[in-house]
């Protein structure tokens, strides 16, 4: 477990190429909960940012207060070419634990906490809890799975799922999600969260 917790492991899968948990492209529900949101001025971090398919929605719409971070540099070089005018201060390159960025509107949460070892959930929740500003939210899916040792990604129930989040948030939706992309129909939840 400890090489998956290194940047230069997840350096090493872009590399490769070896990125099973790619979409490709924004996923429908992210997609469909952008669409509705009118703001452009909002304060965006995509954590575990990956290709940044969101991120490129997201800028697409208008959006340009996004701020990524990951631990591997390919990524977020790539996506610093393809969003050239958003500022290199909104790249955050490194451990997400510790961002000193906060005060953020809206956080989306892809593919970033199912490849946490389960035993740093308590911290994910405690640090998104703490990036928020005061009105702010977190959404996003997770896996609707049974959690075993054999991740990343790793899964979770709703009842883990809401117990560890109640603990770090006034307000804790977890729902089906209808419109995942066929790959992962019937094995994710959309999930809001406020503090």
């Amino acid at each position: 477990m400890k090489e998956k917790l290194s940047a230069d492991y997840w350096q090493n899968r872009y590399l490769e190429q070896t990125t099973g948990w790619n979409a490709g492209s924004c996923t429908r529900p992210i997609a469909t909960y952008i669409d509705q949101l009118e703001d452009l001025d909002l304060k965006i971090l995509i954590p575990g940012c990956g290709h940044g398919h969101e991120a490129q929605y997201l800028y697409q719409k208008g959006f340009r207060n996004i701020h990524l971070c990951d631990w591997a540099q390919e990524p977020l070089s790539q996506l610093q070419e393809k969003l050239s005018d958003l500022p290199a201060s909104h790249f955050h390159q490194g451990d997400f634990f510790a961002l000193q960025e906060d005060n953020f509107d809206l956080i989306i949460e892809q593919t970033f906490f199912c490849a946490l070892p389960p035993k740093l959930r308590p911290q994910y929740a405690q640090k998104m809890a703490s990036l928020l500003a005061p009105t702010g939210q977190l959404i996003g899916l997770l896996f609707n799975f049974p959690l075993s040792q054999e991740g990343p990604p790793f899964g979770g129930s709703l009842a883990a799922y809401q117990q560890l989040f109640e603990a770090y948030f006034s307000s804790v939706q977890i729902n089906d999600c209808h419109n995942s992309i066929k790959p992962r129909a019937g094995k994710e939840y959309f999930v809001q969260l406020r503090p």
